[in-house]
């Protein structure tokens, strides 16, 4: 194991000195020492459960001192972070852009950065230096957005970067941002990584944490690896390449980062023909255009696409969990169906693990147990109650084969990590016994051992015959996992590709409207 402290005691800001922390039964960091230089970006990486959070909270306040070990050296100084700890922290100029933003959608841009700071004017606020001090503050970090605009109008890439402005407003010397990118698209992203080469000029220090490696590797000053709580090894990225990294991560080398599965895709499963669908909400936009393609036994089908593309109405449509269907049929083992609601979906024999678990896949706050049972409870039902043991043996039988690491079935979803929470929402659809199963960006949020565990299992479900329709916004994992791709353009199929066929550079254009290619819509 390798901590190269790479920055000398003049130019340090944060000095992370031997700690640990403990929760019952578990120890979260071991002794952990991390160096970060003032005015860089210093990347944290590792797999879900290597302890990145727990040193995030610490840092940021949620876990006060005299919780743990340890010391923390901060602008020359012990950091002690008490009674007041999350707002001390912020005083103190740490501030944490959470990967969940917490701005409020009904106020505007400059209520939400200066919310409980407003500068007031003899009985009421001054609204008008409110709003300048956002420009202020907006213009001399380049952050693309109006002072007066409604949260609740934003694309998440603004979102972000008014999570930001609040933190600048708080004087924030380091910024600790947490999966900054999980939900922004490529444009977004790179302006995000614009913003913050500007805030490295202005001196903040930044300390990023992402699944995506290849940020790193254009952003990031140093990076360190964090693997079961300890800190394996501290280096300038310059020394570092992906597969290193992912080495450190996982503690051994990854030969592939797609398995080669033995799948042999059957006959037509599913058949989508000329759909169109409008907004269940505003009727006159239409979000499906006349989308046609067919899905074999066995095989996993991957649909590309811009954000926006209608990916993701395509498919929650067809779940019955979104658009209101106006011309167009589905047909499933060739009988056609008609699906109005996600019940519908499953006595039909369609699954959907959604693409955000934590709103739409899971209950966190209740058991293992109960979120793989949850929409399977007819299976258990007899003489109007349910047969407790039957429910147990079931999920423990999906549990083990997805090798959920959990305690027990009974600690509540909230405890687990992202790769573990994504198996108990696989695990209650498969439980359900679907021909298709959809899952929509499957790996968002989750470390890259936990992702070839997810790719394997796609592997195993696909040789059992299940057909899987796969979204994803990660091209290479796009052309890694699929039999053949689809690319979604404003709400249309622009392409049916062979993965033989299938390039970056053929999917792009495609999504992009630049070529078509619709005489293989349906192949």
């Amino acid at each position: 194991m390798m901590n190269d402290n790479i920055a000398t005691d003049g130019d340090i800001i944060l000095d992370i000195k031997n700690v640990t922390k403990q929760f019952p039964g578990v120890t979260a960091l071991s002794d952990v020492s991390i160096r970060i230089q003032r005015g860089k970006i210093h990347g944290i990486c590792g797999e879900n459960g290597a302890g990145k959070s727990t040193l995030m909270k610490i840092l940021s306040g949620v876990y006060p001192w005299g919780d743990y070990e340890g010391t923390i050296i901060y602008e020359g100084e012990e950091l002690r972070l008490e009674n007041r700890s999350i707002r001390q922290a912020i005083e103190e100029g740490i501030a944490i852009v959470y990967q969940e933003l917490t701005l409020v959608p009904s106020m505007t841009v400059g209520e939400n950065v200066f919310l409980g700071k407003e500068p007031v004017e003899g009985a009421g606020i001054n609204w008008d230096k409110l709003y300048a001090d956002t420009q202020q503050l907006l213009t001399a970090y380049n952050l693309d957005i109006q002072p007066q605009a409604a949260i609740k109008h934003l694309g998440v890439g603004k979102m972000q970067m008014t999570e930001i402005a609040k933190a600048l407003a708080e004087n924030a010397r380091v910024l600790i941002l947490d999966e900054p990118t999980s939900a922004l698209t490529e444009a977004e992203t790179e302006k995000l990584m614009e913003i913050l080469r500007t805030l490295k000029e202005h001196g903040v220090t930044c300390i990023y944490i992402t699944h995506k490696i290849e940020e790193f590797f254009g952003i990031a000053d140093s990076i360190t690896v964090l693997r079961d709580g300890k800190v394996i090894t501290t280096q300038p990225t310059e020394n570092l390449n992906r597969e290193k990294l992912v080495n450190y991560m996982v503690g051994r080398e990854m030969t592939e980062r797609f398995p080669k599965g033995k799948r042999e895709p059957g006959e037509v499963i599913l058949q989508v023909e000329n759909l169109h669908a409008v907004d269940p909400e505003k009727s006159g936009r239409e979000v499906v255009k006349g989308v046609t393609f067919d899905l074999h036994k066995g095989e996993i089908l991957g649909i590309a696409g811009l954000m926006g593309s209608g990916r993701t109405e395509l498919v929650m449509t067809i779940f019955g969990e979104y658009g209101r269907i106006t011309k167009g049929a589905v047909t499933l083992a060739g009988q056609e169906i008609e699906v109005k609601s996600s019940h519908d979906a499953m006595l039909e024999g369609i699954s959907l693990v959604p693409e955000d678990r934590k709103t739409h896949g899971l209950v966190l706050m209740q058991s293992v147990l109960k979120n793989i049972s949850l929409p399977n409870l007819d299976q258990f039902a007899s003489w109007l109650r349910i047969d407790d043991l039957a429910e147990l043996d079931a999920s423990l039988e999906f549990a083990q084969s997805l090798d959920i690491k959990a305690p027990s079935l009974h600690v509540p979803c909230d405890s687990l990590s992202g790769g573990n929470q994504q198996k108990v929402v696989i695990s209650k659809w498969l439980m359900s016994k679907p021909k298709v199963l959809i899952m929509d960006d499957p790996t968002r949020g989750i470390d890259v051992g936990a992702k070839y565990e997810i790719y394997k299992l796609m592997n195993d479900l696909a040789e059992q015959g299940i057909a899987i329709i796969m979204i994803s916004s990660e091209l290479e994992e796009v052309l890694g996992m699929s039999d053949r791709v689809m690319v979604m353009h404003e709400g249309r199929s622009a392409g049916m590709l062979n993965i033989a066929d299938a390039t970056q550079e053929k999917i792009m254009a495609l999504a992009t409207g630049i070529a078509n290619n619709h005489s293989g819509s349906a192949a």
